[in-house]
């Protein structure tokens, strides 16, 4: 399998308690003992973030099939999709909280306390009070890449927090594009995109987490013995079991617990439910009846397991903690209305004849690191800003298109390569349209999430001139311009060497090769010249 064309596994949206797809999910949860949990939602740009949660619009349960399960699944793994846009929330919060505190099923997440949060405060603003305030058993990919990492005598481990999209690059050796987490979940129906995306989110923390547990057992880095693994106060008395801190304590609840399952077989549910809420305690009779955990998944949660508890003050927003003068929201308004008037191309640009311009549109894409959504987690995945992509499509329909010369490039480096090289500088960044030196006619912020829209948007903005003849036609790599004259096979092959391989097998096939005149990079029209030839061709509409 090519790891970095990998699909998802098989995947069912549910959006109806009364859907076939429902009742497989209920099925399924009772035979899995893994499951991975994500979260996607509309996220909140605006200052109503300090008073409100965003709201989860789909949820995310990968779940591992046990081994002797008799499910008509030939798959290892399912990934189920719960629209809560769709799907009354009272009608699955039950069973969503019996996944959660399950001791039979370990729950994998990624920085998913804040998913928790936010989902918590969904389930109770419609409806279904408490929300949720326990996920237990649970193991955080974070800590499982942690494991994973081999600490090198005298070197300490790095204390960067990886995203996730880094750990699945560095432990599986796929590539998890990020692409669509910043678009909106809210809307209805979901595009294939997104549910794919939605899926291998889902999906990668149990192959990220399989790989860590075979790693762990092969090494046996595991308890040496059941007899230290199952009572680390084996080989004490009783009277010494008692002086032990808080074990008093958690002797009369063991026992207070069995007691409850005798009274939950001869009273009233009524009654013994209420019992056990008064002492937090869940009824083994009210989960639902799931497989056990099999010994290798038991041992992993015994040393490695974690739990995420919800405290009243985490249910609520926080407000901003930055310190200084506070603005009144008049003015916060006002300073809102004028990025929105910079953001709207105002025109002639830097190329246009009657500035002696050449007429040859000219760009800059920033690649500045972007945090468009407010999310803990979404921040550990900082993206670039999608707009470096932007650079690439525009060179595949003809467009010259620089990145800046720096990785990092500061305000004064974008504005100086603008200015010097003729070009607008697009970018995501809101704050670069505060230089007022250089927001007249020369920086343009891209609106678009997607690169496909966002190339459309500049086209439409600019109103571009694309055609066929132009596709393809820059060097993707550098923005170079290719040598007009191509090359035939024994140039190519003389002009690569020492600096790209040409594979043997199109020796035999009587292609022309083209190099770009800057970074001598060599291209030929071969299959997937012409799948991205069609894809801009239909991306710009060029047929119609």
């Amino acid at each position: 399998m090519d790891p970095e064309n990998r699909n998802p596994s098989k995947v069912h949206l549910v959006s109806s308690p009364d859907s076939a797809e429902f009742t497989r999910l209920t099925r399924v949860l009772t035979r899995s003992s893994l499951i991975a949990l994500d979260a996607e939602w509309k996220p909140i740009r605006t200052p109503q973030r300090q008073s409100s949660f965003p709201t989860v619009s789909l949820l995310q349960l990968a779940c591992q099939l046990v081994g002797d399960s008799d499910e008509s699944e030939s798959e290892e793994c399912v990934v189920f999709l719960l629209d809560l846009v769709s799907i009354p929330l009272t009608s699955i919060w039950e069973l969503l909280r019996d996944v959660f505190v399950s001791p039979d099923i370990l729950k994998l997440g990624f920085r998913f306390k804040q998913d928790l949060v936010y989902l918590s405060s969904t389930f109770s603003s419609n409806g279904s009070n408490p929300g949720f305030d326990k996920v237990e058993p649970f193991l955080d990919i974070t800590s499982v890449y942690n494991h994973l990492q081999r600490k090198e005598p005298g070197r300490k481990m790095s204390k960067d927090i990886k995203s996730l999209a880094t750990i699945c690059k560095e432990v599986l050796g796929i590539s998890l594009s990020k692409e669509l987490q910043c678009s909106d979940w809210s809307q209805r129906p979901l595009t294939e995109a997104q549910k794919t995306y939605a899926a291998m989110d889902a999906q990668c923390l149990l192959d990220i987490f399989n790989v860590f547990q075979a790693k762990v057992n092969n090494e046996g880095n595991l308890f040496h013995n059941l007899a230290d693994r199952d009572s680390p106060n084996s080989n004490l008395g009783l009277k010494d079991i008692l002086v032990e801190d808080d074990m008093c304590n958690k002797i009369m609840r063991i026992k207070f617990s069995e007691a409850l399952d005798i009274v939950r077989a001869t009273a009233s549910s009524e009654v013994s439910q209420k019992i056990a809420a008064e002492e937090g305690i869940i009824l083994r009779s009210q989960q639902r009846c799931t497989l056990p955990m099999d010994a290798s998944l038991l041992k992993v949660v015994k040393k490695y397991g974690e739990k995420i508890l919800l405290k009243e003050s985490d249910k609520n927003p926080k407000a901003s903690k930055r310190k200084g003068k506070k603005r009144s929201s008049a003015g916060f308004i006002r300073k809102e209305n004028q990025l929105e008037n910079f953001e709207e191309w105002r025109g002639p640009p830097p190329w246009d004849l009657s500035l002696g311009g050449n007429g040859s549109p000219k760009f800059l894409c920033d690649v500045m690191f972007h945090w468009s959504c407010f999310h803990s987690k979404w921040e550990a995945n900082g993206t670039l800003t999608q707009v470096e992509g932007l650079a690439k499509h525009l060179r595949c329909v003809g467009i010259d298109a620089a990145t800046p010369y720096s990785k990092k490039p500061d305000s004064r480096e974008l504005i100086d390569q603008a200015c010097r090289e003729n070009r607008v500088l697009l970018t995501r960044d809101a704050k670069l349209l505060r230089h007022e030196y250089i927001i007249k006619n020369q920086i343009y912020r891209v609106k678009s999430l997607l690169k496909n829209e966002q190339l459309l948007e500049v086209i439409q903005t600019y109103d571009l001139k694309i055609s066929e003849d132009q596709l393809m036609s820059r060097c993707t790599k550098c923005n170079g311009r290719f040598i007009q004259k191509p090359l035939t096979t024994e140039e190519a092959v003389e002009a690569a060497k020492g600096f790209q391989r040409i594979p043997n097998c199109l020796f035999d096939k009587n292609l022309e090769f083209w190099q770009c005149m800057d970074c001598n990079q060599l291209y030929w029209e071969g299959t997937q010249y012409r799948n991205a030839v069609q894809k801009f061709i239909d991306v710009c509409k060029l047929n119609d």
